[in-house]
């Protein structure tokens, strides 16, 4: 099972301190990351990810489905891997596993010009120290959980079945006539 977690700042500034803390929290094995990055939305709206080699994937798998929640959440064309009829199945199939519209609606509400936030996808965590330790950022958190089945079946979805020799070909299937 995987935490996403979203923490949102009134600036950069401090979403680059809160990530750094973040960073210490993997060294001391408080919080066992599959994805790290910073989103902020500059004066104009345009939002700005930062994964800056911070994707820290252990399998292809989990690398496609980090990108394709970037693309769902926040909606950035070229993020992920899926386009036309394959996303509106992974869209479905993101609601089912927990990132669903009243998520992503909260995450859209953090981030309005000027804000950032803090993305976690998390394997492991130990509440009560990451609480602790993120807590003079101040910030909003926002937070959910995606099981390991539904990972697998969005996984899935991205990359093909996962078999002995890693996952399978990208699928996507052909547009109705």
């Amino acid at each position: 099972m995987s935490e996403l977690i979203v923490i949102g700042y009134d600036g950069p500034a401090e979403a680059e301190r809160a990530l750094g803390t973040v960073q210490d929290l993997q060294r001391d094995h408080v919080v066992r990351l599959n994805g790290l990055a910073t989103v902020s939305v500059d004066a104009e709206g345009r939002t700005h990810v930062d994964t800056s080699g911070r994707v820290v994937a252990s399998t292809a798998a989990t690398g496609a489905l980090w990108g394709a929640i970037f693309g769902i959440l926040f909606l950035l064309p070229g993020v992920g891997l899926v386009t036309g009829a394959a996303l509106g199945g992974l869209v479905g199939g993101l609601a089912k596993s927990g990132v669903d519209d009243r998520f992503r609606e909260q995450v859209g509400d953090l981030l309005k010009p000027g804000s950032a936030a803090v993305v976690i996808m998390a394997s492991k965590i130990t509440d009560d120290k990451f609480t602790a330790a993120m807590q003079p950022h101040g910030g909003t958190l926002l937070k959910t959980s995606l099981s390991d089945e539904d990972e697998r079946e969005l996984s899935e979805q991205l990359t093909g079945p996962i078999g002995p020799d890693g996952p399978g070909p990208v699928h996507v299937p052909d547009a109705a006539p």
